[in-house]
């Protein structure tokens, strides 16, 4: 799907503006039509602009260091006594040029769009680098050290392979914004005039990348029209999240004055569950911080309030982090998994593997695959019953398996292939799961703030013992801190750590382990 407009599919509806979602007689939600219209439409994931501006910025580095290194060894090696001027003023130049094209404002995914412009500044921040290098060298006194048909080559030759770099990523750019892999699928909250100069505000500028979805707003007098700057009122803040989680929301912009600290909070409350960055809108406030304090849509300033957890190149890291590690950790774990299906399948009759929906990301149904542990006659796939002490619908294959968290490995097939989990995360929890007879939903507030990222095999909570039955309202809210503790303090690192310590976890906490 390219890029759409919402007004557009109001204009192609001769009924005019709906009435926006609620509650029907039946007590259930109804949607408002149009958001139906839109979150029915096919969605390609997008890009993350931070991702392709770092890519353009190594892209630079390497053109930079492989022209003067070339042109060293095609032209100068062998022929001087000391190589040195040119291993310094080589990687010298291509880290000046990355603070020089960023002063420039030549990263950014709007400049990359008009190859016009950014030629031209590309030209004159290239040239301003040479003769900052040229005045280096006669201060230094070291200018007859330095070849000029090499200094002049690498200006040259680099040049002409920055612009045609610049050129590829220009045309690449345009072909995934026409594509609507780079939008920002954005909503407003507030209607009235504070909405409607935002959206103008919005509009005014220029490559930002938002597409407007709608407006939603609590409110439903005259402060809160049905069409705002032509936009729908699509419904309340209760719409919002089901809308964020049906059309992949990017952005939530609040148009609410600070002043209103209890309706925003009331708001935010409902709203932090989801993985998509909320912002502030500053446009029409009066009060004024240091500029610092702000972030900015464009010309127009934000105050970040949630940022989507592991985003833009640490989802890169941690795709490939997952890959890597997932694809070794199914190789050498491949004869334990051989053995485990041996004994599954002359333990008991049925299938080797259970498959069971679970919550993945976003809320998605994902579904997880573990060696069968109950006796096929027995499963629950609805996981309408936890699994209790001496559970006579355990096998005695599944006692072990189970104890020891064996089950659990053919998971790393859907790390490898499936790519709807990772390697460490939330623990993927069974849809009709409960906690005291109540679903962990209405035990844990937030709890669905546990579904930011992708869930994992194995988690922080685990490795602390947080694992198998929860019987108690307790355990669950311990599980979902962990967790939601594990999300705000991702790394690497982190994610290494809880992989090393999990054998041990298993062998040391597994009382609750059935």
């Amino acid at each position: 799907m390219g890029a759409f407009d919402v007004r557009d599919l109001i204009k192609a509806d001769s009924t005019g503006p709906s009435p926006t979602g609620g509650a029907s007689s039946d007590g259930t939600r109804t949607f408002h039509p149009l958001a139906e219209r839109i979150a029915a439409m096919p969605v390609k994931q997008t890009l993350s602009p931070v991702l392709i501006e770092g890519l353009v910025r190594l892209a630079d580095m390497l053109v930079i260091l492989g022209v003067g290194g070339l042109v060293f060894a095609f032209y100068v090696a062998g022929k001087v006594d000391y190589a040195l001027p040119y291993q310094i003023t080589v990687p010298l130049v291509a880290v000046g040029a990355l603070a020089v094209f960023q002063a420039l404002h030549l990263y950014h995914v709007g400049a990359l769009r008009n190859f016009i412009s950014m030629a031209v500044r590309v030209t004159a921040g290239w040239t301003i680098l040479f003769l900052l290098a040229l005045a280096g060298f006669f201060f230094l006194k070291i200018g007859d050290q330095v070849s000029r048909v090499w200094l002049a080559a690498f200006y040259a030759v680099g040049l002409a392979l920055l612009l045609a770099e610049r050129l590829t990523a220009s045309l690449v750019v345009l072909r995934l914004t026409r594509m609507g892999r780079l939008e920002r699928r954005t909503a407003i909250v507030g209607g009235g005039p504070a909405g409607e100069e935002l959206i103008k505000a919005l509009e005014a500028q220029r490559d930002t990348g938002l597409r407007v979805c709608g407006v939603f707003d609590d409110r439903n007098d005259e402060r809160s029209p049905d069409l705002v700057a032509g936009y729908p009122k699509l419904g309340t803040i209760d719409d919002l999240v089901e809308f964020a989680r049906r059309t992949k929301l990017d952005l939530v912009i609040f148009t609410l004055p600070i002043s209103a600290e209890a309706r925003l909070l009331a708001m935010l409350r409902k709203l932090w569950v989801l993985p998509i960055d909320i912002r502030l809108s500053a446009h029409m406030s009066k009060l004024r911080f240091r500029p610092r304090s702000y972030s900015y849509i464009g010309a127009v300033p934000v105050l970040d309030v949630f940022d989507r957890p592991i985003a833009d190149w640490d989802i890169v890291v941690k795709w490939v982090f997952d890959k890597i590690v997932g694809t070794l950790a199914l190789i050498a774990l491949s004869p334990l998994m051989i053995a485990t299906a041996i004994a599954v399948k002359l333990g008991s009759k049925g299938p080797i593997l259970f498959r069971q929906k679970r919550y993945g990301f976003n809320n998605e149904m994902i579904e997880v695959l573990k060696f069968r542990s109950l006796y096929h006659e027995m499963s629950d796939f609805a996981a309408a019953k936890q699994v209790t002490k001496d559970d006579p619908r355990v096998t005695r294959v599944g006692r072990f398996i189970r104890k020891t968290s064996i089950d659990e490995l053919p998971q790393l097939l859907n790390v490898v292939f499936k790519g709807n989990l990772s390697l460490v995360g939330p623990r993927p929890h069974a849809i009709h799961a409960t906690a005291s007879n109540r679903a962990y939903e209405q035990v844990v507030d937030g709890y669905f703030a546990r579904h930011k990222v992708k869930p994992g095999i194995t988690g922080w909570a685990q490795v602390h013992g947080w694992r198998g039955e929860t019987d108690t309202e307790d355990k669950i809210q311990r599980r979902v801190e962990h967790d939601l503790y594990y999300i705000e303090n991702w790394s690497v690192l982190l994610d290494l750590y809880i992989l090393i310590k999990t054998p041990f976890s298993l062998m040391t906490k597994n009382e609750n382990a059935y």
